[in-house]
């Protein structure tokens, strides 16, 4: 049995699908092969980067992907989750017969406040994106036993 392909889309891919991406490897294992990819790639979110460094997870070597390099490549996946915040209007798609989900999640890039207010604003995110893939996990973990 082939492991289960799933990959984030956003906006940038510069925090939100980068941090999913990153905790899928970590609490997935083997059963899962994680991927990233944006509409318009950026650099990746030094608060993201900040934020993960502080769970034991560095992403300050993770680039960002294009969703188009990707579906020209030919890649394939079993899920596709887009994790753009809910009215965001250029939340990429990704084609194909896939199971879709759409995990809404504000993006870092956008907060607003200082640097302790955006860190904090930061972290929570982080926090919800790394429970919604702990439930994923289980919920396919559970569906696959079955």
């Amino acid at each position: 049995m082939h492991a289960t392909r799933v990959l984030f889309i956003c906006v940038h891919n510069s925090a939100r699908s980068q941090m999913a991406e990153a905790f899928l490897r970590k609490h997935g294992g083997a059963a899962f092969q994680a991927e990233s990819a944006g509409l318009e790639p950026g650099s990746i979110n030094p608060l993201a980067i900040q934020v993960m460094r502080e769970v034991g997870i560095d992403i300050s070597g993770a680039t960002a992907r294009s969703v188009f390099d990707l579906f020209r490549q030919g890649r394939m996946y079993d899920h596709v989750v887009t994790v753009c915040a809910e009215g965001e209007t250029q939340c990429p798609l990704f084609p194909g017969l896939v199971r879709r989900h759409h995990w809404p999640f504000d993006d870092p890039a956008a907060l607003v406040g200082d640097e302790e207010e955006r860190l904090a604003a930061t972290r929570a995110i982080r926090d919800a994106i790394e429970e919604q893939v702990k439930e994923f996990v289980a919920t396919l973990n559970a569906a696959s036993d079955a």
